[in-house]
C-alpha cells in the first residue's frame, strides 16, 4: 500500500512590505510542514489570490494601505472564515489594534520579522511556525458583522534539537510533597493557554469574582504583549490582573499573568505563596512554559493546587499537569467543544492527568466549587 505524503498547509502572506513578505516566507517555507501559496502587499491583492485558491492560513498585517488588516479580518470572518494570524511590531501602543483583531476572530499574534536581523528570522522560526501550524488545526468560526458603537523569541540553539522538559528550569521530585499536600493554606490556581486562549482567558476572567483564589496564568505570547494583555484584562475583570515581577505574593483577588520570554514558577514561604521568574531554555519549545508553572505548583502548592489546562497546540502542560493530580491537586482539561486548538488538554486527558473535562463555560464554578469544598466556605 502507497502511504502518501502529508500534505502541507498552504499560507498567504499579506503585508505592505516587500522585506518583511520575504522575510516570513523564508521562515514559513523553511518547516517541512508549511508552504507559502502566495504573498500580497495588500488585502485588494489578497482577495484576488483568494478568489484563486482559498488558503489554510492567513498571516495578516494591520497597518497596511487601501484598507487596514483588522477590516479585512472582519471581512473574512463575517463571510468565509480563514484561519488569521496577525503579524505585529510588539509595542504597547498597538497592543490596543492586536486585542481588537483577536476579538474579531484571529487564531493568534506573531512578532514582525525584524529587517535586516537574519538572527532574529532563526529565532522566530519555532514560534511562527507552530503559530501558523495551530492555526491550520483550529476551528474557525463566523463572525457576525461588529457592533460600531463599540470601541517571543528564543535562543537559535532549539533549531533541529530535541525538545526540553521542565528538567532543565526545576529538577523532578523524588517523591511525592507531602509537606505541601498536608498543610492547608489557601487555593493557589494555576492556569496555561496557548492558541486560542487569549480570547478563552478574558471570557473565564471576565466572569469570576473578586475573592477569586490568588491565581498564576502561563498564556503562550510574545515578549511585551504579556504586559499589555495584563492591563487590558485588569480593566475587564473584578480582579486585579497584572504582568507577574519577581517576588510577587499570589494571593486572593489577584491573577498574575506570566511574562513573555521568561519562566514564571511558584514558590512558598509558610503560608506565603509567591512567584520566581527565570529566565532559561525553551521546555516544550516555549518560554514562558506551562509545564513549568504546573512542576513548581505541584511542589509547593500540592494539594492546596488547581490546575487548568485551555486551549492550544502541543503537549506543554500535560507533564506538568499529571505532576499536579500525583501531588494532590484538582486538575481540569478544557473540553473540546470550546477549544480553539484541542492539543494541549487531549495530551492531558490521553496521559489520565485531569480530574475533570469541563468546558469553557463551566471552569469558574468548578474553580468556586473546589476552593469551598477546601477551605469550608
Amino acid at each position: 500500500m502507497t502511504v502518501l505524503p502529508k500534505a502541507k498547509s498552504r499560507v498567504l502572506v499579506v503585508d505592505d512590505s516587500a522585506s518583511v513578505r520575504e522575510a516570513l516566507r523564508d521562515i514559513i517555507d523553511s518547516d517541512p510542514d508549511l508552504s507559502v501559496m502566495g504573498t500580497a502587499c495588500d488585502p485588494y491583492a489578497a482577495a484576488k489570490l483568494i478568489a484563486i485558491e482559498v488558503p489554510d492560513v492567513i498571516v495578516l498585517d494591520i497597518h497596511m494601505p487601501r484598507m487596514d488588516g483588522i477590516t479585512f479580518l472582519r471581512k473574512i470572518m463575517m463571510q468565509r472564515p480563514i484561519p488569521v494570524v496577525m503579524c505585529s511590531s510588539l509595542t504597547l501602543e498597538g497592543s490596543e489594534s492586536l486585542f481588537e483583531a483577536l476579538e474579531a476572530g484571529a487564531v493568534d499574534v506573531i512578532p514582525k520579522p525584524k529587517l535586516g536581523s537574519r538572527d532574529f528570522l532563526m529565532d522566530a522560526r519555532v514560534w511562527v511556525c507552530d503559530a501558523i501550524k495551530a492555526a491550520a488545526r483550529s476551528k474557525p468560526k463566523r463572525q457576525p458583522a461588529p457592533n460600531r458603537t463599540t470601541a517571543s523569541s528564543g535562543d537559535k540553539s532549539r533549531l533541529g534539537t530535541a525538545k526540553l522538559t521542565a528538567d532543565v528550569i526545576l529538577p523532578p521530585p523524588r517523591q511525592r510533597n507531602g509537606a505541601a499536600a498536608s498543610h492547608v493554606t489557601e487555593t493557589v490556581v494555576c492556569i496555561g493557554a496557548s492558541t486560542g486562549g487569549t480570547e478563552s482567558l478574558r471570557v473565564l476572567l471576565e466572569s469570576v469574582p473578586a475573592d477569586m483564589p490568588g491565581t498564576v496564568i502561563v498564556q503562550h505570547m510574545p515578549e511585551k504583549f504579556t504586559e499589555a494583555f495584563a492591563r487590558r484584562l485588569d480593566g475587564l475583570c473584578a480582579v486585579t490582573v497584572r504582568e507577574a515581577r519577581n517576588g510577587d505574593t499570589v494571593m486572593r483577588g489577584h491573577i498574575l499573568i506570566a511574562p513573555g520570554n521568561r519562566h514564571t514558577l511558584i514558590r512558598r514561604t509558610g503560608s506565603r505563596y509567591f512567584v520566581e521568574i527565570k529566565d532559561g531554555p525553551l521546555v516544550c519549545r516555549h518560554r514562558p512554559s506551562v509545564d513549568v508553572l504546573f512542576r513548581s505548583a505541584a511542589q509547593y502548592a500540592g494539594a492546596n493546587g488547581i490546575g487548568i489546562l485551555m486551549t492550544g497546540m502541543g503537549d506543554d502542560g500535560a507533564r506538568g499537569l499529571l505532576e499536579m493530580m500525583q501531588a494532590g491537586a484538582h486538575t481540569v482539561a478544557e473540553d473540546e467543544s470550546t477549544c480553539v486548538v484541542f492539543g494541549m488538554p487531549q495530551e492531558a486527558i490521553k496521559r489520565g492527568a485531569a480530574c475533570a473535562i469541563l468546558p469553557l463555560d463551566r471552569l469558574r464554578d468548578e474553580i468556586l466549587r473546589v476552593r469551598a469544598a477546601r477551605e469550608g466556605a
